[in-house]
């Protein structure tokens, strides 16, 4: 098998994964998953598509993770997981597409707008 790509993203995180089979190992910006993610909800996460499909000790995965926060990272690297086992075998894709995790979640912070404090809250009204 030769390597797989995809991407994902999630709020102004990126995640391009480069999948091969292999005995399971997860490397994110050249560190374990264990080290880049100590949380273990955040590897439960990434760790997702795998255990469903069961195939969590059957692919090696490099990653490139840039931007956003380890939450929003966390997802992006799960929805390009998934989409790399779509590559690899399509009768997987209902599997996956029905738990939601080919599903690309679109938001993200709205942006403030100018003469308020934020991107709704407005600044205080005085009626004197």
């Amino acid at each position: 098998m030769e390597v797989i790509n995809a991407i994902g993203r999630r709020k102004s995180s990126v995640a391009r994964i480069y999948m091969q089979e292999g005995t399971g190992k997860i490397t994110i910006n050249k560190k374990d998953l264990t080290e880049y993610f100590p949380s273990a909800i955040l590897q439960y996460v990434v760790k997702q598509p795998l255990n469903l499909l069961e195939v969590a000790d059957k692919y090696d995965i490099k990653v490139n993770l840039d931007g956003g926060g380890f939450t929003g990272q966390s997802q992006a690297l799960r929805l390009a997981i998934a989409r790399a086992l779509v590559k690899v075998n399509a009768e997987d894709k209902k599997a996956l597409k029905s738990q939601g995790f080919l599903t690309r979640d679109s938001r993200a912070v709205e942006r403030k707008k100018p003469g308020q404090p934020k991107a709704r809250r407005r600044f205080q009204f005085s009626k004197r």
